[in-house]
């Protein structure tokens, strides 16, 4: 008989000791939850992709469209409108490919750690969770090595993302409380994050930039400033400017995919490396062999999540938690710096 680790809903359950599972490797899982009366007209992939939100919605309504995942005991359509008050019960047997459960060793530096919380420095290269084309050697994997108890909280404990070739400090509740209040906080704009960039071209000034974000209806892995996206605020500031670059801060108010790549494409100035939206791999005049090769060949958007302020979700302690670059970042601030100084006057 399944059973219910959590009182709350979306329910969990597995149809064995989850510890168990989890040293053992095994992949066939369930999730159960009531739909509240608030998504009432809403499609059963997108609730799905709330209440269980561990997972992709393209794999639930992958898994709606088998059968897996079923409403009130019925195999439906993932674009089947839901009155309010139904069961989904999901059932599936996880590829290797979906599996959030597998621990394995990946690197990252751990900046702060309680039973509550844990702040991780991602390197850049690291994908944060399993998904198509990723199936493993993720952060998700290397957290669920690191502390195994992760593996009973949805998304592994993670509050929010960072793309993969992107660096810097990451949040990781510990605990299903401190989930909570962490999501919350996060909504509520009440968690502090910056980054720090390198742009191509010369910024003028710093500026905030206030432009709606969705997909891009022509290149569906890239997003775009468009006047039905959703909500997006940068505040960006000029920390030092060189030949044909710019060292920037960059605050965000709210946390859309990708948000300062595509804001400051947006605004004619894209991140170094960041050929995805825009990167022309600039090179000043004159510039000396070896710079020229590190622009043109630096091998991920030049960003890095350097700080975040925050409440401790159980204690309230107020946190400031910083990461320095990484050592390619550092190395071409060196480069634009030399680069600078050997043409002033």
């Amino acid at each position: 008989m399944a059973r219910a680790l959590t009182p709350f809903n979306p329910g969990w359950y597995f149809t064995s000791n989850l510890m168990e599972r989890l040293m053992e490797g095994k992949q066939k899982i369930g999730r159960q939850a009531r739909v509240p009366g608030t998504f009432a007209g809403r499609r059963v992939d997108r609730v799905a992709a709330e209440l269980f939100e561990e997972f992709s919605r393209a794999s639930l309504s992958r898994w709606i469209q088998r059968g897996d995942l079923v409403v009130d005991g019925c195999q439906v359509k993932p674009k089947t409108k839901l009155k309010g008050g139904e069961s989904l019960v999901l059932e599936v047997e996880l590829s290797p490919g979906e599996d959030w459960h597998r621990p394995e060793k990946v690197p990252f530096r751990v900046v702060y750690e309680d039973s509550d919380l844990l702040v991780i420095d991602k390197p850049a290269g690291i994908v944060v969770h399993p998904g198509a084309g990723n199936p493993s050697g993720t952060l998700v994997n290397g957290l669920l090595r690191y502390r195994e108890t992760l593996g009973l909280l949805p998304r592994a404990g993670i509050i929010h993302r960072l793309d993969k070739d992107t660096s810097g400090l990451l949040l990781v509740a510990g605990s299903l409380e401190a989930r909570h209040a962490l999501t919350k906080a996060l909504q509520n704009r009440d968690i502090s994050r910056r980054y720090c960039a390198i742009t191509e071209g010369v910024m003028v000034a710093g500026q905030d930039i206030d432009q709606p974000i969705g997909r891009d209806p022509r290149r569906r892995l890239r997003q775009k400033v468009r006047e039905d996206g959703k909500q997006a605020q940068t505040r960006v500031r000029v920390r030092d400017r060189f030949r044909a670059h710019t060292l920037i801060g960059a605050e965000l108010t709210t946390g859309r995919t990708h948000q300062i790549r595509v804001h400051l494409s947006h605004i004619g100035h894209p991140l170094v490396g960041d050929g995805q939206y825009g990167a022309r791999a600039i090179v000043p005049p004159g510039a000396v062999p070896e710079f020229r090769d590190m622009l043109r060949n630096f091998g991920r958007q030049a960003l890095h999540a350097e700080r975040l302020a925050l409440d401790h979700p159980t204690t309230h302690r107020h946190l400031e938690l910083r990461a320095e670059p990484p050592g390619d970042f550092q190395n071409l601030l060196l480069a634009l710096r030399a680069d600078r100084a050997l043409h002033e006057g």
